[in-house]
């Protein structure tokens, strides 16, 4: 006769050998299960393991494997020539166990904390809810462009590095890392810079560079110039830092240098934040004229330039304009960037490029924000960037995305002909839509969630002066975009005949 524990377990312990997981590591969990229920107890013999495997019908070595982790985990004991016994382990800690309670149990669920803090007005979420099949934001890459074997290939071979651990291990970063020198190598090469390692600093996004330069440049009631339609994420930042936002008029030159010049006296500006390669939202570029005027005026008012340079990898036609920061002899840029914007968004990376001192204090807010930073993602790019991959990967993504702004720009044409108008851009992920005459921007959204294509509030700009969208159209292939400019004429006429 089998013993009761043979029987137990041969009752007990159900397994499967064709999924992922290994079948000594299901037959441990369940042996393990039976200890916590008590159906095994303290002292139990558990059977031998040619005896164990003739009950289950597995290999011995399996059940050898079994009771090595069952050991290394403390809920039994191996004993030469004696046997394999439960001993269950003390519990050093609270089982992880889901626990039920009354629904009428007054401390359910605290809603409120039991003392005072601020909350953080300028940092409202943007992030909305949706439940429609399309979408159209402020214009972000198509991650179905990317080649997912490539970056599973590329991730597994950083990870393979025998000089990451030593890296992951460092005590402190006494000199300029690979990525670093890659990246300046990278950006000299691409913008016209002749920076080194020591005028820069990777950041994980655009969003963090600027919340780290706003720490370092702003203070309470500080004046910062924007343009009259902005970045709302930038002006949360230095709203959040106490700074007073004044706006500039923009037109098809982009920012209005000389507006500076007749309403603002010297040392009465702190900074000025621009999108000089493409404004944000309306992809307007910052004249050449322009960009010498802001840089002599930075240079007699005494105030910071931050540049915003977002999408400067996606040019279509010509070549980018070289970003002001690269003709700065006088230290008044910021130069923020990303890199990598036709990689998954887990291999994006932000950067600020700035005069020395600056960067020395950055790098400690860094150490704060980010300290560990992200050592295989370094060690990635930086192989990219030697190899010439990331050059290779955005010229593939430029013809994608030149075909995809024109055919917009026919369905355009034909499904609105005068009902909109717009510029076409030399590059970006975006067109600025204008509407003529005006509508309710906000009815056109809802006309257009009720027919299954979303706009999320952050795209649409209306005031008194302004009627108009930024239609992000990189994320959508040709198909897409005939029928999310079918849906959105749709729900315009809808709105023009309320």
């Amino acid at each position: 006769m089998n013993s009761p524990v043979e029987t137990l377990l041969k009752q007990l312990i159900q397994f499967e050998k064709n999924i992922s997981t290994a079948v000594f590591i299901q037959i441990s969990h369940q042996i393990i299960d039976a200890i916590q229920r008590g159906y095994l107890t303290r002292g139990t013999a558990l059977p031998g393991s040619r005896t164990l495997s003739q009950v289950l019908n597995i290999h011995r070595n399996t059940v050898v494997a079994v009771y090595d982790e069952l050991a290394s985990q403390g809920w039994v004991e191996i004993i030469p020539n004696k046997g394999t016994f439960v001993i269950v382990p003390d519990q050093k800690t609270v089982s992880i166990k889901a626990i039920s309670y009354p629904t009428n149990q007054e401390n359910e669920n605290t809603e409120r904390t039991g003392f005072d803090f601020k909350p953080s007005f300028h940092l409202a979420s943007t992030t909305e809810t949706k439940e429609t099949k399309y979408t159209i934001n402020d214009g972000q890459p198509d991650l179905r462009l990317h080649p997912t074997h490539q970056f599973s290939k590329w991730y597994s071979a950083s990870m393979k590095r025998k000089t990451l651990l030593s890296k992951w291990n460092q005590a402190s970063n006494t000199t300029h890392s690979v990525y670093k020198n890659q990246l300046c190598n990278y950006l000299n090469a691409t913008r016209g810079f002749h920076i080194k390692p020591k005028n820069l600093i990777s950041t994980r996004s655009t969003e963090m560079s600027l919340y780290i330069v706003s720490q370092l440049l702003l203070q309470p009631n500080d004046v910062v110039l924007v343009g009259d339609l902005s970045n709302y994420a930038a002006n949360m930042i230095f709203q959040q830092v106490g700074a007073t936002i004044h706006t500039i008029p923009i037109d098809e030159n982009g920012l209005d240098v000389e507006y500076i010049r007749k309403h603002y006296i010297k040392k009465s500006i702190r900074c000025v934040y621009v999108c000089a390669h493409r404004h944000y939202p309306t992809t307007n570029t910052l004249s050449a004229e322009r960009r010498l005027a802001l840089l002599e005026l930075a240079k007699e008012y005494g105030f910071a330039i931050i540049e915003d340079d977002f999408d400067y990898d996606f040019q279509f036609e010509g070549s980018a304009m070289l970003p002001m920061a690269s003709s700065d002899a006088n230290g008044n840029v910021i130069y923020l960037g990303k890199l990598g914007q036709s990689l998954f968004p887990s291999f994006q990376t932000g950067f600020v490029v700035a005069p020395t001192n600056l960067i020395v204090e950055a790098k400690n807010y860094l150490q704060m924000l980010d300290k560990q930073g992200d050592v295989i993602q370094e060690q990635m790019l930086s192989e990219l960037i030697y190899e010439g991959e990331i050059h290779r990967l955005i010229k593939k993504n430029i013809i994608n995305y030149k075909q995809r702004r024109d055919y917009l720009c026919q369905m355009l044409n034909l499904h609105f002909k005068e009902s909109v108008c717009w510029g076409k851009p030399s590059g970006g992920l975006a067109i600025w839509l204008q509407f003529e005459p005006k509508i309710s921007l906000v009815q056109l959204a809802k006309e257009a969630q009720k027919n299954d294509l979303f706009l999320p509030k952050t795209i649409l700009f209306q005031n008194k002066n302004t009627c108009a969208i930024r239609f992000g159209f990189g994320h959508l292939d040709e198909d897409e975009l005939e029928i999310v400019v079918k849906k959105l004429k749709n729900a315009y006429d809808l709105v023009g005949k309320k």
